[in-house]
């Protein structure tokens, strides 16, 4: 269902973010962020002259490297349009990623290695889409994804005990007391606690 009729307006700036999701050869994952920022009219900018509607402001890329675990393996950045010259120097420092993992505290580990002048604020707004994307990546489609570049996985082990999986109970359709949960993670499914009065 779309949104609801919206009041006269005018079109000023579009922020596109795309986020894409691979499975490599070797068994690793590729998570590819891309971010661009344009404005509807023409401006006059110190170190790029006139940006002319449309040309983008902001053009840049991280590529982030996982292992099964949501370690990062690799990261890479790059800077195609960005207000000042100086913007691109600051690329290398994404190598800093490697080592952390998604998990609690994500956001804040990154913003450690990567907050304030030790970063882009923009190519640091791309970690939490890839973060996101990368767990969708990795999670959900890891046994089809290996299997779909000819990778034998594992058969799991029947007498270890099954972890519930990190998805659930973070959004209001996977609560655990939800019909979501019990119908596909029956084993983790929770009655639903009496409203207290």
């Amino acid at each position: 269902m779309p949104l609801s009729p919206a009041a006269k307006r005018h079109h000023i700036h579009t922020r596109q973010v795309e986020v894409t999701g691979y499975i490599r050869e070797d068994g690793l994952w590729d998570i590819e962020g891309h971010m661009t920022d344009v404005k509807s009219y023409g401006f006059e900018n110190s170190h790029r002259g006139v940006i002319e509607p449309g040309e983008p402001i902001h053009n840049m890329w991280l590529r982030v490297t996982f292992d099964d675990t949501l370690t990062i393996r690799d990261a890479e950045a790059s800077t195609d349009h960005a207000p000042y010259n100086i913007c691109s120097d600051i690329n290398p420092a994404y190598k800093k990623l490697i080592g952390l993992q998604v998990k609690p505290g994500f956001t804040q580990a990154t913003r450690k290695v990567l907050g304030g002048t030790a970063g882009c604020t923009h190519l640091t707004e791309l970690l939490g889409p890839i973060a996101t994307t990368a767990f969708q990546t990795v999670f959900a489609s890891q046994k089809h994804g290996k299997s779909l570049i000819g990778q034998t996985l594992p058969e799991p082990d029947p007498d270890k005990p099954r972890r519930r999986p990190g998805h659930l109970n973070t959004c209001h359709a996977l609560t655990l007391d939800g019909p979501v949960v019990k119908e596909a993670w029956s084993e983790w499914y929770e009655e639903p606690k009496e409203n207290a009065e």
